[in-house]
């Protein structure tokens, strides 16, 4: 009987837990989408978001020296295309070994899924990038999101949630999380300043990047919610 109640009480916390878990990430997911509308609208419009951006661009660009710039291109690295595909892939390799499905499912739609978004953003969008005549680094394609931006707050959002997974002790998951916040920062910093987006590409960006993330992790944790429920 005591070992029946017991169970029992496990079951209620871990259904508590479970049901917390999906309110968040639906609270999440709406205040990250109402945001990259809301940067979406200012950009489309001509907003005072857009003013700002000049106002900003205008002043990383007359600040930028050589050995700063050179700093700057090794942090916009940590989310460079190739960077990027071969993390995913040594991620996806050991979920693979350790025969991890769920979190295997959660990175592909999360991070090829995501810059996939990316990318047709950026199409539907067509947000041309800052233009200076004198400057040091020079990019094509659009701007509006930065898919740097995007593809940093997806890669390393995703492994922060598997490390939230994996760790017990609070300590190393809340590092976890403001490591890959501070990654997601200088990533974005490092694209203004070099002149390739707008401060705004980088906000929508994240929020864009974010709004995914939760999306994706949440849909696959009810998927697997739900198929423990019919296998019971």
């Amino acid at each position: 009987m005591l070992a029946d109640l017991i169970t029992l009480g496990g079951s209620v916390g871990r259904c508590r837990r479970r049901r917390w878990h999906l309110t968040l990430g639906v609270l999440l997911l709406i205040g990250a989408s109402w945001l990259f509308g809301g940067i979406a609208e200012d950009v489309v419009t001509g907003d005072p978001l857009t003013r700002v951006d000049n106002i900003v661009a205008a002043w990383f660009h007359a600040h930028q020296s050589p050995g700063v710039t050179r700093a700057m291109q090794l942090v916009t690295a940590l989310a460079a295309p190739a960077w990027v595909t071969g993390v995913t892939l040594a991620a996806a390799l050991g979920l693979c070994w350790r025969r991890c499905w769920y979190r295997l499912l959660a990175l592909v739609l999360v991070v090829p899924g995501g810059v996939v978004l990316g990318l047709l953003l950026k199409l539907a969008f067509q947000r041309q990038r800052p233009s200076f005549a004198d400057s040091l680094v020079s990019f094509n394609g659009y701007g509006f999101p930065s898919g740097h931006t995007m593809a940093a707050t997806l890669l390393y959002g995703v492994l922060a949630a598997f490390a939230l997974l994996t760790l017990h002790a609070w300590r190393w998951r809340v590092w976890a999380v403001l490591g890959a916040c501070w990654v997601v920062l200088l990533v974005g910093l490092s694209r203004v300043y070099l002149g390739a987006h707008f401060l705004s590409d980088v906000l929508g960006a994240a929020a864009a990047g974010l709004a995914w993330l939760v999306l994706c992790l949440t849909a696959v944790d009810a998927s697997r919610l739900s198929r423990k429920r019919v296998v019971g």
